[in-house]
């Protein structure tokens, strides 16, 4: 059995999303999405919300802001907090079994982005990089890390870094079935993705969603799980 897997998606839980876990195992569920790693800023909550509707088909991520750039991470148990060096970041996440990858490493438009040093430095202490996002608004920006991680011979994810419902499953990686951290480990190399970029004013989508949260305080959710 194959699955359909998407790496790389929010909710409402993220200051940019409003996207309910409710929301988002619909779509899942109608696209044909195998599995889904709810990866929101900087918290679980929403993973955690997300799975107890549909706990087959959900798996806990974060994307966590580093001193350096982003981490990307699956199959987490306990949230981590922004703001912590990459080293601690990743030590507390394996000591968790959890898989790590890089989120956009390479879009320089983001602040999440990462310098070539410090990819470098951290790459022997991860399992994978993003080497596709389908928000990336240059394709350079894709190609780039493509390219880094063949030249390094690690593992790639792909992702639709969806924000709005609309967008999940615009990146996804068709992967061997896997339960668990370390069956993902052993598969992640065998993935075939399915890509196509979004559009540029998706960004649109994200702004108008802090916005609103601003004007909207019964839209404000708990940062932590």
């Amino acid at each position: 059995m194959k699955l359909r897997t998407e790496f790389h998606c929010h909710t409402i839980y993220s200051k940019d999303s409003l996207t309910t876990p409710e929301r988002l195992v619909e779509v899942c569920r109608r696209k044909g999405i195998d599995r889904v790693v709810v990866t929101d800023h900087n918290t679980i909550a929403g993973a955690l919300a997300a799975r107890k509707l549909d706990p087959a088909r959900v798996i806990v991520g974060e994307e966590i802001m580093t001193t350096r750039g982003e981490i990307l991470a699956a199959y987490v148990t306990e949230g981590i907090p922004p703001g912590l060096t990459p080293r601690e970041t990743i030590r507390r996440l394996r000591e968790q079994g959890a898989f790590i990858s890089v989120s956009h490493p390479f879009d320089v438009l983001r602040g999440g982005h990462w310098v070539l040093d410090d990819l470098l430095e951290i790459l022997p202490l991860v399992d994978a990089i993003e080497t596709f996002n389908a928000r990336c608004m240059w394709p350079g920006f894709n190609r780039r890390a493509g390219a880094f991680a063949r030249e390094h011979g690690i593992p790639s994810t792909v992702g639709s870094d969806a924000h709005a419902a609309f967008e999940l499953g615009r990146a996804t990686l068709t992967l061997p079935q896997f339960e668990g951290p370390d069956a993902l480990r052993d598969v992640i190399g065998q993935g075939r993705p399915r890509t196509r970029s979004s559009a540029p004013w998706v960004h649109l989508a994200s702004r108008y969603a802090v916005i609103r949260k601003h004007l909207d305080s019964s839209l404000d959710m708990p940062k932590q799980a």
